[in-house]
């Protein structure tokens, strides 16, 4: 199993350069950033500075989308920061959530996203591109290969990314959601004529080391993000479409405050309840994480993205990379 971690880009430049190199002497092969403009630092300035800072970590965005990054400048900077990075950048992409809802704007359309991924690819591997009526193409790219990971829960995301997409993120560790939504992508991408195993898969979750009642409160923020995306979908499909282990947990919520996304200690988290951190986290003793990263495995995870931002950030990256990779690597029978 491959390891990757997400910032939220609050952190100070130093502490994030610093977690960056602790991250990749501790086995992660993977640097990602949330991509949302207004409530956090801007994404390309950071991954030019962790590029930097880094020789072999692929980076990328957890997710950015094409409503408030129209797609040529994406191609653009992503081309660039291969020409720093020697060819290291992927492309994590979703609908968006925070960056557009916070300009009171909805998510785009599953055709614009789709449209978005072609038109970046081929920009950044070298291609002349339709879009929007113009013929476009950098002539200055090295033609570098771009890793596209989708993002989203639905049937029709999933659809997309069996169809078009080199890897799948899901934005939970439940194995048992993971199984559906990974059979759904690979039915999708048999009919299309693919490879299903050709297609990665990412759990993108916060995991954090310690005791459980204290672990369950450094978490409790991610459920009640996850809830967004949920609501789409019960707005979108009929509910006997989508398992009620998914669905189930929002009946009880209220609303959702921005200010307070991905924040520990979020007053959005209240509706949470304990078994549903459980489910959607990685919490409790390095054992724990251990037996949790196996089922992962053994659901079709290929790459385990730990959403670093829920305090003592240098203590987890400790954790994991002195006890829990390596007990994992054992267990899988990986070098």
């Amino acid at each position: 199993m491959d390891f990757g971690f997400t910032l939220k880009p609050l952190f100070s430049i130093e502490r994030t350069v610093a977690l960056t190199k602790q991250a990749e002497a501790a086995g992660f092969g993977y640097g990602w950033l949330f991509d949302g403009h207004v409530l956090w630092k801007e994404v390309y300035p950071l991954l030019t500075v962790m590029a930097l800072n880094t020789s072999a970590m692929r980076l990328g965005t957890c997710v950015t989308n094409p409503a408030t990054r129209e797609p040529s400048v994406t191609a653009s900077a992503l081309a660039t920061l291969d020409e720093i990075s020697g060819g290291r950048m992927d492309l994590g992409i979703g609908r968006g959530d925070n960056a557009v809802r916070v300009l009171g704007k909805p998510p785009t359309t599953m055709l614009t996203l789709e449209e978005a991924v072609t038109v970046i690819r081929d920009l950044v591997e070298g291609r002349t591109t339709e879009y929007e009526g113009a013929d476009l193409g950098l002539p200055w790219t090295g033609s570098w290969k771009l890793p596209v990971w989708i993002a989203g829960y639905g049937p029709m995301a999933l659809a997309m990314t069996g169809r078009i997409a080199d890897g799948l993120i899901l934005q939970l560790a439940d194995p048992d959601l993971i199984r559906w939504m990974v059979g759904t992508m690979h039915a999708a991408a048999k009919k299309a004529g693919r490879d299903p195993t050709s297609i990665k898969v990412q759990a993108a979750a916060p995991a954090h080391v310690g005791p459980v009642d204290e672990c369950r409160e450094r978490v409790r923020w991610f459920p009640a993000m996850v809830a967004n995306h949920v609501v789409d979908l019960v707005n979108k499909y009929p509910r006997e479409e989508l398992p009620d282990t998914l669905t189930g947990y929002i009946r009880d919520r209220e609303g959702y405050d921005y200010s307070q996304h991905a924040v520990v200690g979020s007053s959005n988290s209240q509706f949470v309840a304990d078994d549903i951190v459980d489910r959607f986290a990685i919490v409790g003793p390095p054992d724990e994480h251990v037996r949790r990263l196996i089922e992962l495995s053994e659901a079709g995870v290929d790459q385990f993205n730990l959403y670093l931002m829920s305090g003592d950030e240098e203590l987890q990256l400790e954790a994991y990379g002195s006890t829990i990779i390596p007990a994992l690597n054992a267990a899988l029978g990986e070098a």
